[in-house]
This record gives structure tokens, sequence and C-alpha cells, in this order.
């Protein structure tokens, strides 16, 4: 009997909330609207907050509840993990109230969904990319920003993830070696060795740098290799300069072995 009674006593909860909820949908107050999505938002209910404010913000973003409004409608769908549109409003706030109360947490939290809505290094880095945008931004306009530390780590960690994509190429390109041979000569251990020394070029600090000086060494091994005669002493060289830069950087290296016994045979062929 017990369980019945706190069975219709949750029905009756729930059915009353959701009367009053439809009840507002259909309501005119916009005041009204707002101050439940508030509510909502307090309790978690986003889905309800986020179709309130999509109807009440239009109409409240010239008034003096505007910024306040367009803000809470970005930390909705920001608690939603739909960052994306999250991102677009957490702009739209910070682009009509650059000076307001929360310009400076909109573009952070509009960074960090971006953040956390940046794909695995193997697919398109197009939001990464437009991430490490918004939070060098920030650290223009908020140079002191409590938030500072958090957004370099964070600013590290998607510098990161794009060094591990052009590892990846810097993989694929050496691994394929002279199968689909380009028209130029090198071919596939060329744009490899292209492809590191960008990487090392944007991303100097990478924990990936010993890698990229791996494989820029065994590609232009491999190149001086299979050259013609006249010119394997030059790029011989070029292999035993890639070889030192390579063991000064890291003497306890863990290709040092490897690359040694190929240089000694470098060694052999310079006049």
């Amino acid at each position: 009997m017990k369980l019945k009674l706190i069975y219709f006593s949750c029905l009756l909860t729930l059915l009353t909330a959701c009367g009053e909820y439809n009840k507002l949908l259909k309501s005119t107050d916009t005041m009204a609207k707002y101050e439940a999505a508030k509510k909502y938002f307090d309790t978690k209910k986003y889905t309800r907050a986020a179709t309130l404010l999509e109807e009440v913000v239009p109409m409240l973003r010239a008034s003096s509840y505007g910024g306040e409004a367009v803000y809470l409608q970005a930390q909705t769908q920001y608690a939603m993990k739909d960052y994306i549109t999250a991102a677009e409003y957490f702009k739209s706030y910070y682009t009509l109230f650059p000076k307001g109360e929360f310009a400076e947490l909109a573009r952070y939290y509009s960074a960090y969904g971006l953040y956390l809505d940046s794909p695995d290094p193997r697919l398109d880095q197009t939001d990464t990319h437009n991430a490490m945008q918004q939070f060098q931004d920030f650290l223009e306009y908020y140079p002191q920003s409590e938030k500072k530390e958090i957004v370099q780590q964070t600013l590290f960690e998607l510098q990161e993830k794009l060094a591990s994509k052009e590892l990846m190429a810097v993989k694929l390109y050496y691994n394929l070696g002279d199968y689909l041979l380009y028209s130029f000569p090198g071919g596939n251990y060329l744009s490899c060795v292209i492809t590191a020394q960008n990487a090392m070029r944007n991303y100097p600090y990478s924990k990936y740098r010993e890698e990229f000086i791996y494989y820029t060494f065994l590609s232009k091994y491999e190149i001086a290799v299979k050259s013609v005669e006249e010119k394997k002493d030059f790029r011989y060289r070029d292999v035993a300069d890639e070889y030192f830069s390579y063991v000064n950087e890291y003497p306890q290296g863990k290709h040092t072995k490897e690359i040694t016994k190929l240089y000694n045979n470098v060694a052999k062929h310079i006049n």
C-alpha cells in the first residue's frame, strides 16, 4: 500500500511538472519563460531550459537582461555537450557585449568547448585549429587571466595532437617508400623528409621530435643509397649530418643503435 502511495505521489509530481512546462510553452509572458529557463538550468533540466531560451533570447537581447540571457543560452548548450553550438553562442555574447560581465568566461568556454570537441588525430583537425586560435585570442585579450596557465597547457596539448597527426603522415610516406613513385626525385622519402622538417619547425618542443629526426635520417639514407653515382657523395654527407643531429640531441636515444649501424655503412662511402 505504501509503495502504491509513493508511486502515485511521484506520478502526480511528474504530471504537475509537465503541465507547468507545457503551460509555459504556450505562454506569451517572456519574463516568466526566462525565469523558468534559469530555474531549469539550475536544476540541470537543460533541454527544457534550451527550448525556452531559444524563444526568449531574441526578444531579450536588446534589454537589460540581454547579456545574461545570451550567456545562459551558451552555458546551456555547453552543459548539454553541444560544444559547437555553445561556441557560436559564446561568440555571440563577446561580440555583442565585448566589455560585458561574462566576456572573459565566454571567450574561455568557447575555446575550451572546441578543445573538448577536438577529434582523434587521424581525422580532420579544423576544430583543433579553431580551438587553438581562440585560445591564442584569449591570451591576447586577457594576458593576466587566472586561467592563463590552463590555457597554455591546453594549447600545448592541442599542438601535440597536430604533431601526432604529422608523425602519422611521416610514417606513411616512409612506409610507402618506392611504392607509387612520384615524378620528382626522392619520391615518398623526400615527402617524408619535408613533412618531418616542417613538423619540427612548427612544433619545436614536441615529444615526437626524436621520431621526426629519426625518420628524416632513414629517408635521407634511402634517397642516398638509391641515388645515381655522381650524387651519392653529397647525399651520404647529408645523411651523416642528420646522424650527428640525432646523436647530439639524443645520445641515449632509442634509435641510436640502429642508425649508428647505418651511419657506419655511410661513412665507408664518403670521400
